[in-house]
């Protein structure tokens, strides 16, 4: 189906964890709508798979967020095709903690921290650096968040927390750099069907849970979460700045699902 948005071409853009998933969806789209996109992730095998899906003009390079000088080398890689950065997704994360507050390992507490929220800043702060010089014309950063990091779902402290850190991190990222044209946007996807949430969406009480608490009784599609950040990214959201935009099928108008159901 033809794009309704305007076109990409000329802009150069970034994804994080580009390799699969939201990442994934999210270069394809805006490599189709005419950006030249690099991805960036730490396995390289799983990179040069994605950039053939993508297809031509995209470009990879290996990177994991929570190191500065890789995360830094990675934004001057994506700015290297048109000498600008025009577009970056902060999409990398995971969580390395499930479970009660009271049994929460230290170590994967914080590591789950460090590659949500750490690998954000790192990624905002040096994107932000390169679009804040090229004021006035600047560029657009959307950050990842999740429901959980805006509402409670029960045995996921460490994801959700650094998620919410997101969240406040971008709308001061927005405030600070307004001025120079450079624009901070976060999704909050809910559910997705995508291999990371396959074990959940493939059915169980778990599933039950999340659709008895979605208004649009669906599970969303990676298509779903890359068309909001796509138009974060252009031109049509050029007034939009430091908000947050929920793709979750109305689920942040209930409850946050309750992981303890895996348990059970």
């Amino acid at each position: 189906m033809a794009s309704l948005m305007s076109s990409l071409e000329g802009k150069s853009a970034l994804v994080t964890g580009g390799g699969s998933g939201i990442g994934l969806g999210t270069a394809k789209l805006l490599a189709r709508d005419g950006a030249t996109v690099t991805i960036c992730g730490r396995t390289e095998d799983k990179l040069a798979k994605a950039v053939a899906e993508i297809g031509a003009g995209a470009r990879y390079v290996v990177a994991d967020v929570t190191i500065e000088d890789e995360i830094t080398a990675a934004v001057a890689a994506a700015a290297e095709p048109t000498g600008r950065l025009d577009i970056v997704f902060a999409n990398a994360g995971g969580s390395l903690h499930m479970g009660p507050v009271l049994d929460a390992e230290l170590e994967a507490f914080r590591a789950t921290v460090d590659v949500n929220l750490t690998g954000t800043f790192l990624t905002i702060k040096q994107a932000g650096r390169r679009m804040a010089a090229q004021s006035p014309s600047g560029g657009a950063i959307v950050g990842m968040s999740s429901g959980a990091g805006h509402f409670p779902h029960r045995y996921l402290p460490a994801y959700g927390a650094a998620k919410a850190g997101i969240e406040m991190l971008c709308k001061y990222a927005a405030e600070e750099w307004g001025s120079a044209g450079v624009r901070v946007n976060v999704v909050q996807p809910g559910i997705i069907a995508d291999e990371l949430m396959a074990p959940i969406t493939g059915g169980g009480k778990l599933l039950d849970d999340y659709l008895a608490n979605i208004p649009l009784d669906r599970v969303g599609e990676v298509d779903d979460v890359a068309a909001a950040v796509r138009f974060l990214a252009g031109p049509e959201s050029s007034w939009i700045t430091g908000a947050c935009v929920p793709v979750d099928g109305g689920h942040h108008l209930r409850r946050g699902a309750n992981y303890g159901k895996l348990f059970e």
